[in-house]
C-alpha cells in the first residue's frame, strides 16, 4: 500500500464527524458474505444488512435511493426514474458488482450491468451488501462486491396481507398489495405493485423543442413464492419476480424502452444428517430490454433488442465439523445473449461456466476464520483460479479487528467480444487483488467501524485501442491495457443518544485512479457519505438525512467538473393504530441543483438532469398477526 495515502485516508475519515447508515443488530443473520447462515457478529466481511423496516422508515422512491445512502456507494442517473443507473462501490466500475435476486443472477450479459432502477423496493424484503472482492465464492464479476436482494416472504401460519398507496411531485403515482401465510407444511406469498410517474426532461439544457417534455416511467412487478416441508429437514421451494417497466427519453420522436427483468427457480433443501445439510436449486434469470426510435436507414425498424437469458444451477453442502463449517458448492451457469440494434448489427452468442468452490468458516474462542477458494471453467476465456483469507481477533466484547485478501476477476461482456465491427474474442478477463483492515466497535449505545482497503486491478478493458480488421471505431476499441489502484477508508458509526434518538451516518474517502495517467476514474469522487437523524415520540417517527459528494469527472482526463453537492431530505410516519400508518418523504428540501453525468464530453454536451425538491405522501397497511 501507499502508506502516505493510507494515512491520509484515515486521516480524513477520523476528523469527520461521520456515523453508520443504521444502528447495527448483531442479531441480522448474514448469508451473503460467506454463502452460508452467520450471524452478523461473526462475519469477517465488509457488510451492510438493510432490513424492510428501515426499507419502510426511509420512504425512499427506488432502490438506488436506499443504495447511495450506504457506505462505500456512490449511484449516478443518467435522468430521472427508470432511466439507466451505474452503482460505483468502493470506487470499481459498474460492471465490477454481482447482483443477485435470491441467489440468482439477472443482469444484462451484454453490458455487464444489471438495471437496478427496474426493480421495485416494493417487493423487496432485505439487502445484503458485501464490499470488497467476492469472486472466490461467486466467481466473475465480484471485484467490487456483491448485492443480493431477497423478495419479500412472510413467517407467519396465519394469512396476512399488506398495502400501500401514495401520490407525489412529478405525478408519481404508486400502488402495491400482497399476502404471506401458511397453512400447515406449506408457506406461501404473493406480491404485487405497480409505479407510475411523469418525472422530467432526462436533460437538463433543453436545445431542442423536444427535449421539453416530461420523460416518464411506469412499472409493473410481481413476485411469488412457495416452500412445502416435506418432512423434518427436507423443504421444497419455488420462486419468481417479474418486473416491466416502460421509460420514455429525449429526442424528436417520443423514443421509449422496454425493461423486462425476471427471474424463477426451484429449489430443494435437505438436512441429510446433523451435520450435513444440502441445497440444489435450478433457475433462470433473464433481462430483456428494447428500445424505439425513428426508423432510419440503418435501422429500418427503429427497434433495437437485447436479451439474456442465463440458465443457473448451484448445489451446495455444508458440514458442520468439530470446529467450524466447511463448504463445497458446484455452479453451473449458461450464458445466452441475442442482441440486434440494426440488420448488419447482431449476433446470437452463448457461454456456459462450471465453478467449483470450496469454503471454511470458523469462530473458535476470540478467533474467526474465513477461506474460500474457486476454479471456474468458461468456454469464451478458459479457466480462473481465486481465493480469498479472512482472519478476526476479539480484543474485547466490543472491540474486533479483522484483516482480509482477496483475488477476483471480471469476464468480458458479450458487447466486447463479439458485438459486430466492435467486439474482440481474444480478451482476458480483468484481474484484481484486494486487502483490508478492518476495526469495529459494539457497544450497549455505540457502535463504530473503520475499513482501509486497497483494490489493484489489472488487464482492464478500456475503450481506447486503434481501429483494426474486426472494429473500425478507432480510439474507441475495447483492449485490455488499463491498470487502476483503488486506496481508501469508509468509517460508520451509530450512536443512540437515547431511547427515542438514533444519530448514525458514514464517509468514504478513496482514490481511485488510473496507474498511468494518475486520473481520477470518471464519475467518482474522493469522498462522499451521508448523516442521518432518527427519532421517535410516541406514534410519531421523523428523520433527518443529508447526503454528499466532493468533486467528480465526467472524462478520464478529469477536464469537465461535475462540482460537489450536498443534499437535504426528510421523513416523516405516523401509526394511527397498529395497522394502519401514514408517510411522507421532502427529498432535497434545499432544492440544490446538481449534475451526476453528462451525456458526453464535447462542448456541446448537456448535463443529466436531477430532481429538484419533491415530496411523497403514502398511507401503508400491514395486517397484525
Amino acid at each position: 500500500m501507499n502508506q502516505k495515502l493510507i494515512v491520509s485516508l484515515i486521516g480524513s475519515t477520523l476528523a469527520f464527524p461521520t456515523l453508520a447508515a443504521e444502528q447495527i443488530n448483531l442479531d441480522d443473520v448474514v448469508v451473503t458474505a460467506s454463502r452460508i447462515e452467520q450471524s452478523r457478529a461473526n462475519v469477517i466481511g465488509d457488510v451492510t444488512v438493510i432490513d424492510r423496516e428501515t426499507i419502510e422508515r426511509a420512504g425512499a422512491a427506488s432502490l438506488t435511493d436506499v443504495l447511495r445512502s450506504q457506505p462505500g456507494i456512490q449511484v449516478v442517473n443518467s435522468g430521472g426514474a427508470g432511466t439507466a443507473t451505474s452503482i460505483f462501490l468502493r470506487g470499481t466500475n459498474d460492471q465490477h458488482v454481482v447482483l443477485l435476486v435470491d441467489g440468482l443472477r439477472i443482469n444484462s450479459a451484454t453490458l455487464g450491468t444489471t438495471a437496478y432502477e427496474s426493480i421495485p423496493l416494493s417487493q423487496i424484503e432485505k439487502i445484503e451488501i458485501l464490499r470488497g472482492p467476492a469472486s472466490s465464492l461467486y466467481g466473475a464479476d465480484a471485484i467490487g462486491g456483491v448485492i443480493q436482494i431477497f423478495t419479500r416472504k412472510g413467517s407467519s401460519e396465519k394469512t396476512l396481507l399488506h398495502a400501500a398507496a401514495g401520490l407525489g411531485s412529478y405525478g408519481t403515482k404508486t400502488a402495491e398489495a400482497g399476502l404471506n401465510g401458511g397453512y400447515g407444511n406449506l408457506r406461501y406469498g404473493v406480491n404485487l405493485s405497480s409505479l407510475d410517474t411523469d418525472s422530467f426532461s432526462a436533460k437538463r439544457i433543453r436545445n431542442n423543442a423536444f427535449d421539453k417534455d416530461d420523460d416518464g416511467y411506469r412499472n409493473l412487478s410481481a413476485s411469488a413464492y412457495m416452500d412445502l416441508t416435506l418432512t423434518a429437514g427436507h423443504t421444497l421451494g419455488l420462486q419468481f419476480f417479474e418486473s416491466k417497466a416502460r421509460n420514455h427519453f429525449d429526442n424528436a420522436y417520443n423514443d421509449y424502452g422496454n425493461q423486462t427483468l425476471k427471474s424463477y427457480a426451484i429449489s430443494s433443501k435437505n438436512q441429510f444428517t446433523d451435520f450435513w445439510h444440502s441445497s440444489l436449486k435450478i433457475g433462470v434469470g433473464e433481462d430483456d430490454s428494447d428500445s424505439h426510435a425513428k426508423p432510419s436507414g440503418s435501422n429500418p425498424t427503429g427497434i433495437s433488442r437485447y436479451r439474456t437469458e442465463q440458465q443457473q444451477l448451484t448445489w451446495q453442502n455444508e458440514f458442520k465439523l468439530p470446529l467450524g463449517t466447511l463448504t463445497l458448492a458446484y455452479d453451473r451457469l449458461e450464458q445466452t445473449v441475442d442482441s440486434k440494434s440494426s440488420p448488419t448489427s447482431k449476433y446470437t452468442k452463448d457461454r456456459n461456466n462450471d465453478g467449483f468452490m470450496g469454503s471454511y468458516v470458523a469462530n473458535i474462542g476470540n478467533h474467526g476464520v474465513q477461506l474460500s477458494l474457486r476454479e471456474d471453467h468458461n468456454t469464451q476465456y478458459g479457466n480462473y483460479n481465486t481465493g480469498g483469507a479472512g482472519y478476526a481477533y476479539r480484543l474485547s466484547p466490543e472491540w474486533r479487528i479483522s484483516a482480509n485478501y482477496g483475488k477476483a476477476f471480471k469476464a468480458p461482456t458479450f458487447n466486447q467480444l463479439y458485438f459486430p465491427n466492435f467486439g474482440d474474442p481474444q480478451l482476458s478477463p480483468e484481474k484484481s487483488d484486494n486487502v483490508e483492515v478492518a476495526l469495529k466497535y459494539t457497544g450497549n449505545t455505540w457502535n463504530a467501524g473503520l475499513t482501509v482497503f486497497e483494490n489493484k486491478i489489472r488487464n482492464l478493458i478500456e475503450f481506447s485501442g486503434a481501429a483494426t480488421t474486426g472494429c473500425s471505431f478507432s480510439g474507441f476499441c475495447p483492449v485490455n491495457v488499463g491498470k487502476v489502484e483503488i486506496q481508501g477508508a469508509t468509517l460508520e458509526s451509530s450512536w443512540n443518544i437515547s431511547d427515542s434518538l438514533l444519530l448514525s451516518g458514514n464517509l468514504t474517502v478513496q482514490s481511485p485512479r488510473d496507474e498511468q495517467s494518475d486520473q481520477l476514474l470518471t464519475r467518482r469522487s474522493n469522498r462522499y457519505g451521508a448523516i442521518n437523524l432518527l427519532h421517535t415520540w410516541g406514534d410519531l417517527q421523523w428523520g433527518a438525512e443529508m447526503t454528499g459528494a466532493s468533486t467528480r469527472y465526467n472524462n478520464a482526463a478529469n477536464t469537465k467538473t461535475m462540482s460537489g453537492y450536498m443534499l437535504l431530505n426528510l421523513t416523516a410516519s405516523y401509526r394511527l393504530n397498529p395497522e394502519w400508518k401514514l408517510e411522507a418523504r421532502a427529498n432535497n428540501v434545499l432544492n440544490k441543483s446538481y449534475v451526476l453525468a453528462y451525456t458526453g464530453n464535447s462542448a456541446t454536451s448537456v448535463p443529466y438532469n436531477t430532481a429538484g425538491s419533491n415530496i411523497f405522501i403514502g398511507l401503508r397497511y400491514q395486517m397484525k398477526p
